[in-house]
């Protein structure tokens, strides 16, 4: 009797815990925190936005850095790269034009050169945390080139042959771009900056040429990144618009390039970002293993399936999610990540979209790909709508805590690039609300 009633134990014991276990992994499953968005006064942005916006916290000052710099043989030459002051963050928004200062940045070298091509944007600042005055800043910056600011060079295999090029965003006439994504560091918060090099990028045989791409803006490349420090690594999501592959013509295979694009990730330690040029990792589907130049997977859950209009970034009718902007939640205890959504040519798309990510070390196994099932943010019909972020209040609590767009709390303000003929500017109307 003793050995029955002691199995019986075990049997108990055994079940109880496979509850427990059970009872835990619908718990994990159902992961998917609330939000709302809550009407508030709209507030205007007064410098040129096309990209994330970039910020850091020097001292008790609150500095952004939008806009675009360099040569474009396109849209012409830009200096509207600025950088703005204040005490809070929505002061800074509201900053009036004359406000915003120009950085010294490094200068574009002609083609053949080792230095800086084509234009850059700023869309994020990392902040080294061990320099006690803040001045010590990462500048993470979209980079796009052309055939006649990158020509095609056969030893290294960096550079694009003007060859089958497809069409930009200004018509027949025009060229589209190929995006890359480098560093600049700044020792003076921001006021200075010097180019480090070329994080990731993809080569010219995966551009994806005539007569398939109709799409209007990219032939290619990787771009509109977001970046944020985990243990020892900077993680960077990005949106990936390369064919995975060598593209060619007579195999060209829309469902394949559909499959290696989207939001996707890469990596690069700390340590190595004064000298980033190689470093960076791709994720593979099974960890960082890629090369910063090789082809990587994008990120599962971001994805649109084909059977919901999912496709590759270079077919007219789009169907892919893009532009990510990352932030840690200090409230939810997790990582939150808004971006858009292209439905058309020339990036055409009306929504923004949100997931959530519960690991904070992205390094474990697959956290960095454990993301939630994308939900309807916010959408505004008629608009085109890029560069969603979430952005720090003029709260006692968000000063005090010194948010950016980096980490956040339990309320932020909801901004986005909104497009439509004479209507163009980054906004927001709206602060977003979330729960437990």
């Amino acid at each position: 009797m003793k050995h029955i009633i002691v199995k019986s134990i075990f049997v108990l014991l055994g079940l109880s815990a496979f509850l427990q276990c059970k009872e835990k992994s619908v718990v994990e499953t159902a992961f998917n925190p609330k939000f709302k968005l809550i009407a508030a006064d709209k507030i205007k942005f007064n410098s040129f936005v096309d990209c994330n916006m970039a910020e850091a916290w020097v001292g008790d000052t609150f500095r952004i850095f939008p806009g675009k710099y360099g040569e474009d043989p396109v849209w012409g030459e830009a200096r509207e790269l600025k950088y703005a002051d204040g005490s809070n963050a929505e002061e800074v928004f509201m900053s009036p034009a004359e406000n915003f200062h120009d950085p010294i940045m490094p200068k574009n070298v002609p083609p053949g050169q080792k230095g800086l091509h084509g234009a850059v944007w700023f869309e994020t600042v990392y902040q080294d945390p061990k320099e006690v005055s803040g001045k010590t800043l990462y500048g993470i910056y979209h980079n796009e080139n052309y055939p006649e600011t990158l020509p095609y060079d056969s030893i290294t295999g960096e550079g694009y042959k003007n060859k089958s090029w497809p069409q930009g965003l200004r018509g027949p006439e025009s060229v589209a771009a190929v995006p890359r994504i480098g560093v600049m560091k700044s020792v003076d918060g921001g006021k200075s900056w010097e180019n480090k090099g070329i994080f990731i990028e993809n080569l010219y045989e995966r551009t994806t040429l005539r007569p398939f791409n109709t799409s209007n803006t990219f032939a290619g490349g990787v771009g509109d990144p977001s970046a944020v420090a985990s243990g020892d690594h900077l993680y960077l999501f990005y949106g990936e618009y390369g064919y995975p592959g060598v593209f060619d013509e007579k195999t060209y295979d829309p469902k394949v390039e559909w499959s290696g694009q989207c939001i996707s990730v890469a990596r690069i330690a700390l340590k190595d970002l004064d000298n980033p040029v190689g470093k960076a990792k791709r994720w593979d589907g099974k960890g960082f293993n890629a090369q910063s130049n090789g082809i990587g997977q994008p990120i599962p859950s971001l994805q649109i399936p084909l059977e919901e209009g999912g496709g590759p970034a270079s077919a007219a009718a789009g169907g892919f999610n893009w532009g990510p902007s990352v932030s840690w939640n200090t409230h939810l205890d997790c990582w939150v990540m808004v971006y858009g959504r292209v439905v058309g040519p020339s990036w055409i798309g009306s929504q923004v979209f949100i997931s959530f990510n519960r690991h904070k070390d992205l390094g474990v196994g697959k956290n960095s790909q454990d993301w939630t099932k994308p939900q309807l943010l916010f959408e505004k019909p008629g608009y085109t709508l890029w560069y969603p972020s979430l952005q720090p209040l003029n709260t006692e609590e968000d000063i005090k805590n010194k948010y950016t767009c980096l980490r956040l709390g339990k309320r932020a303000r909801f901004f986005v690039k909104r497009i439509k003929p004479y209507d163009d500017s980054y906004a927001s109307e709206h602060i977003i609300e979330f729960e437990k």
